[in-house]
């Protein structure tokens, strides 16, 4: 199975740590937006997306690439994606934030297999004037729920391809 994760992490790498991990569990690179080959991209059987939650949204560079990217099925095929995050607050389940991202690949002729978040440490504005809120996240139990979950993804989906 041939995977890419796709990340945006700006603000303290947390995303791009749980990024790393997923990517050694997939053997798939980790690239910024700005670095993909969208035809490369087209040849792979999934591709993960993710960035941090800036107020309630994934980061702005993620979401104008993934509107960016040719819609419908590659090579008569459902394209098949992951979603994932870190955040200083946790996901609700009346407003998850991985809906709207998932929504728009869908749009793009992706089916997305699986989404995952985890904490990350936040500075943005009310938290920094206390130093930010978990500091130590993601930590190890997160990175290996990262690991865990990325494995899944392999094991369910690496039978289809």
């Amino acid at each position: 199975m041939k995977a890419i994760i796709v990340c945006t992490s700006v603000s303290h790498g947390n995303t791009k740590r749980i990024a790393d991990v997923m990517g050694q569990a997939l053997d798939a690179p980790v690239v910024a937006p700005e670095q993909v080959d969208i035809a490369e991209l087209s040849t792979c059987d999934l591709v993960g997306f993710g960035s941090g939650i800036f107020t309630g949204n994934f980061h702005p560079r993620l979401r104008q690439f993934v509107q960016s990217l040719p819609n419908g099925e590659q090579q008569g095929r459902q394209r098949r994606a992951f979603v994932f995050a870190t955040s200083g607050l946790p996901e609700v389940r009346f407003r998850p934030f991985t809906r709207p991202l998932v929504r728009l690949l869908g749009q793009k002729g992706f089916q997305t297999a699986d989404t995952f978040s985890c904490r990350g440490f936040d500075t943005w504005l009310p938290f920094k004037l206390v130093g930010g809120i978990n500091r130590a996240r993601p930590n190890a139990t997160d990175l290996e729920a990262a690991r865990t979950f990325a494995e899944g993804l392999r094991a369910r989906l690496g039978a289809v391809s």
